[in-house]
Order: C-alpha cells, then structure tokens, then sequence
C-alpha cells in the first residue's frame, strides 16, 4: 500500500512538472494578446500580435535596405542629439542589441574567480573585452545576470581570474536565469 502511495505522488508530481510550465506559458501568451487586442481595440483575438509582428519584420526589413539606411542613421543622431532622451534611447537600443542584431554581448560565457581563498567562481559575459581607453589593458568586463530576474551587476575583473568556457551564450544564459536548475542543455 505505501509503496502505491509513493507511485502515485511520483506521477502526480511528473504530471505536475510537465503541465504546470505548459499552462503558465499558455497563460502568459493568452493574457498577452488579450491585453494587446484590447489596447488596439481589436475584434479579433490574435490580431494586434500579428499586426505587431508584422510591423517589426517590415521596419526591419526597411532599415537593412540601403535607401532606409541613411534615414535610420540620420533618426539616430537626432534622438542622440536630445539630452534625456538620448540616455534612454541609447540605452534600450544597446540593451536589444546585446541580444540581438550583429553586435551580440551574451555570446562570450566566462566562468570567474570572484574570492581565491574560498574558491568561488561566478559565471558571467564578457562584454567589454578592451579596456585600454581607461588604461586597464589586464582586465575586462564582465556582466552577471541575476537568476530570476531581468536585472544584473557587472565587475571590472583582472584576466587572470577568468576561464573561457566552451558553451553557447544562449545555453550560459539558461543556467544563470534558472539558478543553476536546467544544467547545461540546449532546448
């Protein structure tokens, strides 16, 4: 009998950990549309997002083509132009393009000595590799997500406490963002 009992919570808790991630994605997704399809004012569930999604593509689109260009440089010198604004756009424009684009910052995983005496590491991205225009040709920065949180903290850190590792940023990222829970997986 207690041995059933232990079958049957095992299964529960399988079940538990496939359908839970399911349905708060699902969740996620859902609450997403609707809050777009409302804010537009839409008829029809799924439309904002399409039309979102193809208004993105299509100024992406625009703006790799050469005429578009020049257009896309002469709106970003404008808006780095403005005082506030230029702290702000500059910023989220940076911040994406970490991300994304041809300028990718999360592609380079380090593992960090953060204390030689204790031997604690920290795993990081490097992304500012040269620093020789503030005269520190012996260090790097490198910036630590935070797990569970779009937030982080970047160090100064001397070459010497920092190992390269043979994983992919996207993978990198994963590990940290979960606490160290999903290893070191692709997908």
């Amino acid at each position: 009998m207690d041995n059933t009992v232990r079958r049957i919570l095992r299964y529960f808790f399988s079940g538990t950990l496939f359908i839970v991630p399911l349905v708060a994605t699902a969740y996620f997704v859902y609450v997403s549309f609707r809050w777009l399809d409302n804010l537009l004012n839409l008829p029809y569930p799924g439309l904002g997002v399409a039309i979102i999604l193809f208004a993105i593509t299509a100024f992406g689109y625009l703006t790799t083509n050469f005429a578009f260009k020049t257009a896309t440089d002469w709106f970003d010198h404008g808006m780095n132009k403005i005082p506030l604004v230029k702290l702000i756009y500059s910023a989220v424009k940076d911040l994406l393009g970490a991300f994304v684009g041809d300028k990718k910052k999360f592609n380079k995983p380090v593992l960090v000595r953060m204390n030689k005496e204790n031997s604690l590491y920290q795993l990081g991205f490097i992304t500012q590799p040269d620093l020789t225009a503030l005269g520190l040709m012996d260090m790097v920065v490198v910036y630590f997500p935070h797990s569970y949180a779009f937030s982080g903290i970047h160090y100064f850190v001397p070459k010497e406490n920092i190992k390269t590792l043979n994983i992919p940023g996207p993978v990198a990222m994963k590990f940290i963002i979960s606490g160290g829970v999903s290893g070191f997986r692709e997908g």
